[in-house]
């Protein structure tokens, strides 16, 4: 287990918790797929690998999608910044799976999901989640603060 639940930050609304517990699940379960791939590099676990991590894609671009709508539905102001963030996030998902099915080095994989994406998970959940759940419950984002 790389993340655990209770290294996320709690965010006002509840859908959004629901998600990122989701992400962990998966995160996890992806990073013993990857183990395991490093022990028996067998196409059987290849194929299970790259399911695997196609299916963590899809639930982080639906994840993504849900937020940014409602951002948008909501006229978040730091919209554009946060968007930015998962755009990033997910060029980096894309082209790590692709570094690694391009040069069959499972430690591309091992060693972003061990150092990169926890740290950056768990501070977009503290920092852009925490303000943007903030503003989806009362409309007031610090973002919109006048000086």
């Amino acid at each position: 287990m790389i993340i655990k639940k209770e290294d996320l930050a709690v965010v006002d609304m509840e859908f959004m918790n629901d998600v990122h517990y989701e992400d962990v699940e998966i995160i996890n379960e992806l990073f013993e797929l990857v183990l395991t791939y490093e022990k028996e590099p067998s196409d059987e676990n290849d194929i299970s690998l790259s399911q695997k991590y196609q299916e963590w894609i899809s639930h982080t671009v639906e994840h993504f999608k849900g937020e940014e709508v409602l951002m948008q539905e909501k006229q978040f102001p730091a919209y554009e910044f946060h968007k930015g963030e998962h755009d990033n996030a997910l060029k980096i998902m894309y082209g790590k799976f692709q570094d690694f099915q391009e040069n069959n080095d499972i430690s591309i994989l091992k060693i972003y999901l061990i150092q990169e994406l926890p740290s950056w998970l768990i501070q977009h959940i503290a920092t852009m989640d925490t303000i943007t759940a903030r503003f989806f419950k009362t409309g007031i984002s610090p973002c919109s603060i006048a000086k």
